[in-house]
């Protein structure tokens, strides 16, 4: 049968040489009623990059002509780099021109030039753009003596806009504004466009989360379709759906969340057994309400995954299912799919069992109220006397499996975290630390085994699905870790990098002066973790098997989960339903992963910009901080309340530094004077550009 798979199978036999349109109707004995299929399969490949026609109008594979295709990442100074789609390949160091057009996160061809070493990345050249990855950015309006153009926000979009008066709008130098590329940047020409939308005035009130929300393509609101069928779903369980189900009703669950959470996706149960533990981890059942291929199934994939913006969300489903009737509320039957393990007093799972359910989760509780009751609080253990006994043998539990996971390696980054606090008009008032207690400790182990005892269950299952990868470092990224390690006594050796080893690291260096420096070394060496089919492992987790299953509402890649799950479990899962899956899941892991970077920038660039809000109020004060990095051209200071801020090499003046990119220090040329990472200083708060989130400190003599 002539399909995309099979013209490829072709192309990767060992055999096969670069051929012409004509020569491969030949060869693959395609006769006039099929030629018209083939010529289509054939200018979709070449689209996607999956195939290469050269100069002389011969197809063959990219990676036959060393050629790689990927993401490309650009650097606000000009450069980019390739994340190459295949799986061990390394990164890709592509000069600025070289970068022939292509722009920050498009999907690219890149022809390699020079090889790598073990110290150097291979370098390359952008020869096609694929999939372009931004078609509207956001900016600012700069007018010149003849030209208009936008700067767009993002200093990695390196390219200035051009663009024509806007006769709808009346638009003044300075507005931000959302420009669509009409035409895109080559090596010849530059970028073209027009103005689609003004957002405001530069440093207008609330236009900051405006900005962040177009500057990244988030989506705000639900089309009126999405929403009338999100309402026409959002039925009560019947009891034809309850019979065919597990009835968990009698069993008795808590949900456990923040106290602003609305999307409750998972609640616990927990027993005592003979044999150690019987743990419940039940999750809605989205997949019930949300049909592949329906409106909702479609928006939820374009959005990929919820969006937390301080004080405004944007779900991944409507409220009628996030906040309605997929949310787990207590006292009100639910649909759900449980996972339900028995484990030892060493955290071993014994068995388990996997089931779609119908619960009624008894309590709707906080991690606050939860960690008083385990702190002891009285009035809180009377609150909840019918539970307390469970909730310390959850801590019971969590305590061993945490313990479990440790003992084979699991990477533990013990990091500070904030939480900015707004009021009504979302103007930062405060700025929180964030503790994580029992409660949040015990929910993450729970949720944790239940997504490794899942992934492990689809894998045996030989099911398609999205696993949670994440890959050891790359030899480059070793060799730099290798080089701060050195200077601490430290080494990462041997050929087989395992996590153990490096929380072995971790473990020597804690409480120690050099503890955050490594730390960040480490952290930074690691790649970003990803969606893929293939169960690559989870490096910073020590599994082997691993997925996402417990935040359907939230995140695409769970509903996927949950979808063929449900499948199994039903039955239904036949040729037909399975080819299917198959076809898309690579697509669906890509898009997901590029969805939650996105979001990811967009929830740090908010969070960045509330705390220069919030600082502005201080410039001119003093603070004590501690140095968080060095640079050739400063270091950042740290404050108690997580706020970062620069002090520039050239704002201190009482001598000449150099800098040390072995250890990350500064060094006084004529004093010997030293900044490295951790020491204590003491700082004054200079200036503050809340648009940029820049904060820039100077250091108080003496």
């Amino acid at each position: 049968m002539l399909t995309k798979d099979s013209v490829l199978a072709y192309m990767r036999q060992d055999s096969y040489r670069p051929r012409s349109y004509d020569e491969l109707l030949e060869v693959l004995v395609i006769n006039e009623e099929e030629e018209q299929k083939f010529c289509k399969i054939l200018g979709t490949l070449e689209k996607e990059g999956e195939v290469v026609r050269t100069r002389k109008n011969k197809y063959g594979l990219p990676e036959m002509m060393n050629l790689i295709k990927g993401v490309i990442r650009l650097n606000q100074r000009g450069y980019g780099i390739l994340l190459p789609d295949e799986a061990g390949k390394p990164e890709v160091f592509v000069y600025g021109k070289k970068l022939n057009g292509a722009m920050h996160q498009d999907r690219v061809m890149v022809r390699i030039h020079q090889k790598g070493s073990n110290s150097l990345r291979p370098e390359g050249e952008v020869i096609r753009v694929i999939k372009r990855a931004n078609k509207e950015l956001v900016g600012t309006l700069e007018r010149g003596k003849q030209l208009l153009q936008v700067i767009p926000d993002d200093s990695r979009q390196i390219y200035p806009i051009y663009v024509k008066p806007a006769r709808k709008f009346k638009i003044r130098n300075g507005d931000k504004v959302l420009v669509s590329i009409t035409s895109w940047p080559d090596a010849n020409k530059a970028a073209e466009g027009k103005i689609i939308e003004i957002l405001g005035r530069k440093g207008q009130p609330g236009l900051d989360v405006q900005v962040v929300i177009k500057k990244h393509g988030l989506t705000e609101v639900f089309a009126p379709g999405v929403i009338d069928e999100a309402k026409k779903v959002s039925v009560p369980v019947s009891a034809e759906e309850i019979s065919l189900r597990r009835d968990l009703r009698d069993l008795r669950m808590v949900t456990i969340d923040g106290e602003d959470a609305k999307d409750l996706d998972d609640a616990v149960s927990i027993l005592r057994t003979n044999k150690g533990y019987q743990l419940g981890v039940h999750i809605a059942d989205v997949s019930h309400y949300v049909k592949e291929g329906s409106k909702l199934d479609k928006e939820a994939f374009a959005r990929g995954t919820s969006v937390y913006l301080i004080d405004k969300v944007l779900p991944m489903l409507p409220k009628e299912l996030s906040n309605g009737i997929c949310s787990l509320n207590a006292t009100n039957d639910r649909l759900a799919i449980s996972c339900i393990m028995n484990i030892d007093d060493q955290g071993h799972v014994l068995n388990y069992d996997i089931c779609k359910s119908v619960i009624n989760v008894n309590e709707r509780m906080t991690y606050t109220a939860v960690n008083g009751i385990l702190a002891g609080d009285k009035e809180l253990k009377e609150q909840y006397k019918d539970l307390v006994d469970d909730f310390f043998l959850m801590k019971e539990l969590a305590d061993i499996l945490r313990q479990d996971r440790v003992h084979r390696g699991s990477l533990d980054f013990d990091f500070p975290e904030s939480k900015v606090i707004v009021d009504e008009k979302s103007f930062p008032i405060e700025i929180k630390l964030l503790e994580r207690g029992p409660g949040e400790m015990l929910i993450e182990d729970f949720m944790i085994k239940a997504n490794e005892v899942v992934a492990e269950h689809m894998y045996w299952q030989e099911s398609p699905i999205l696993y949670r990868v994440h890959e050891k470092p790359d030899e480059e990224s070793l060799l730099k870790v290798n080089n701060v390690l050195g200077v601490f006594g430290h080494k990462v050796r041997g050929n087989k990098i395992e996590p153990r080893i490096f929380q072995g690291i971790l473990d020597d260096i804690k409480g120690k002066p050099e503890e955050q420096l490594i730390s960040l070394v480490l952290l930074r060496s690691m790649k970003h973790a990803r969606y893929v089919p293939q169960a690559l492992g989870h490096f910073g987790l020590a599994s082997r098997f691993y997925c996402h299953f417990t935040s359907p509402i939230r995140r695409y890649p769970d509903l996927i989960v949950h979808r063929v799950l449900s499948y199994i479990l039903e039955g239904s899962f036949n040729a037909r339903k399975r080819a299917s899956v198959e076809k898309k899941i690579a697509g669906f892991g890509e898009h997901c992963t590029m969805q939650e970077i996105k979001a990811e920038e967009a929830e740090r660039e908010l969070v960045d910009i509330k705390k220069a809000q919030y600082m502005q109020q201080f410039v001119g004060e003093e603070f004590s901080a501690r140095i968080a990095s060095v640079q050739s051209f400063g270091f950042f200071v740290e404050l108690g309340n997580t706020v970062e801020g620069l002090v520039h090499i050239s704002s201190i003046i009482d001598d000449y530094y150099e800098f040390n990119d072995r250890n990350y220090t500064l060094i006084g040329t004529h004093t010997g004077k030293k900044f490295s990472i951790g020491d204590e200083v003491r700082v004054q708060l200079v200036k503050v550009a809340v648009e940029d989130a820049k904060i820039d400190f100077e250091l108080v003599d003496g």
